[in-house]
């Protein structure tokens, strides 16, 4: 993969490799080929729907226009480019090097007056950026269920394996790490749902979203049918009700939903990070990776720490999206479009950090020896246990002898069972106790 060492975001140098997919799907480039392939997809669709009134096309005519968009190439956009140093806009600049494409072809001339009918720039931009995002979207989602299916398989893998749970930081009933890792598995996928669920929505209906070119040309014409249809062929839903922006509610929308997915991630970060910390779980180490410049011991989760710091930058735009995008001017104001242009960076760098929490995951090894010294140097977490039994067989001050037993106090084995013998409570409910130890204190974590 060629990249410059001078751009300016890491996601084009740096980190150019990992998520070609993204940036091929929000380049400059792909944004200006979607612009191309639109304009030939509407001069078609309006010449074979409406042959009648409009030009009729051939199948000969029709496959030499898609040709042209099979070869649209990196040269193509350059000229484009060009253009636009002259005319100062970018879908016009299309448009003109259309223009001159069909202007080198005798049956092509006779279409250059229905290139871009009726059309305002936004029609052709909202649908370029929904089928964009759609694609994005698409992509990203298989990095999450790529993600979630290491989870699920660690879920599965660990539930037997019980661990000192900790609330406020301090020891807590236990569970076992396949049941925590599962509660993620189980947040990102109802969460997948909602991301799976969102319609990529384009505008198609003039300068101020009302037909007004359309129905001046032909009012015989059910244009909003006409052009949802055209939408629809293309994969993309009409939003027939627009100034002369799509307001981009539907893009918030997946931006937020981004933003959950980001956060339940991070979440996960975090929680990994400090279970590394506290020597739950050890890192399968790399012997040509260096932990430290100067401390060679050290194997540190920064595959952990890299991922939590680039989702933070991807919500930090989404929230930018959200606040911005869903508000314009009147009928509108270019400040959209500019924003718009960076939307690949929040799939980029939400793309960059599911590849790095992966690859933390995939690191990790149960430090078992450890997780069974912290339970068995934590006993007191059976109070729980004994007072809910002293409850259940009618002691009303179950509570607070435990908590003037254990409160603040660590407590071993020999301590527990001794005080579980003296209560007053049957001999099935103390045998069970006594036969109870941190370990075996789970509750249904292992099958939940």
């Amino acid at each position: 993969m060629k990249f410059e060492h001078n751009n300016i975001s890491p996601l084009d140098s740096r980190y150019a490799d990992k998520i070609v997919d993204t940036r091929l799907c929000f380049s400059e480039s792909q944004l200006i080929r979607k612009r191309f392939e639109i304009e030939i997809d509407w001069l078609v669709y309006l010449c074979s729907k409406k042959p009648d009134q409009f030009l009729k096309i051939s199948t000969a005519t029709t496959k030499k226009l898609n040709l042209l968009k099979n070869n649209f190439s990196d040269k193509d956009v350059l000229k484009i480019k060009k253009i636009e140093k002259k005319t100062n806009h970018d879908v016009k600049a299309v448009e003109y090097f259309i223009k001159d494409l069909f202007l080198q072809d005798n049956t092509l001339k006779k279409y250059i007056h229905l290139i871009h009918f009726g059309l305002t720039s936004e029609d052709i931009n909202s649908l370029a950026y929904a089928l964009m995002i759609k694609k994005g979207i698409e992509i990203h989602l298989q990095k999450i269920k790529s993600l979630n299916k290491i989870l699920k398989t660690y879920s599965n893998k660990w539930k037997n394996i019980s661990f000192l749970a900790k609330t406020h930081g301090q020891a807590a009933s236990p569970s076992t790490l396949g049941k925590e890792i599962k509660v993620f598995s189980k947040r990102i996928e109802l969460t997948q749902t909602a991301y799976e669920s969102i319609k990529p929505l384009a505008k198609f209906s003039g300068a101020t979203g009302n037909y007004h070119t359309f129905v001046i040309a032909n009012s015989r014409i059910d244009w909003p049918l006409f052009n949802k249809r055209f939408l629809k062929s293309l994969g993309i839903d009409q939003n027939e009700y627009t100034t002369q922006i799509e307001p981009h509610d539907w893009v918030a929308e997946t931006a937020q939903v981004m933003t959950r997915i980001n956060n339940i991630c991070i979440d996960l970060c975090q929680d990994m990070w400090l279970y590394i910390s506290n020597d739950i779980f050890a890192l399968k180490v790399n012997k040509s990776e260096v932990g430290s410049s100067t401390m060679p011991h050290k194997v540190n989760p920064i595959d952990f720490e890299n991922a939590e710091g680039n989702f933070g930058i991807s919500n930090s735009i989404n929230d930018y999206f959200v606040n911005k995008l869903t508000k314009s001017r009147l009928q509108r104001d270019l400040s959209d479009s500019t924003v718009l242009r960076n939307i690949g960076l929040t799939f980029g760098y939400s793309q960059l950090a599911l590849l790095s929490l992966e690859k933390g995951l995939m690191k990790l090894l149960p430090n078992k020896s450890i997780i069974k010294k912290e339970l068995d140097n934590n006993w007191e977490v059976l109070t729980e246990a004994v007072q809910t039994v002293m409850r259940y067989e009618g002691i009303d001050d179950a509570y607070e002898q435990l908590k003037s037993l254990s409160r603040g106090k660590k407590i071993d084995q020999k301590s527990y069972i001794d005080f579980v013998q003296k209560l007053n409570i049957t001999d099935k409910s103390k045998q069970e106790l006594i036969k109870l130890s941190p370990a075996k204190y789970i509750g249904l974590s292992n099958k939940l």
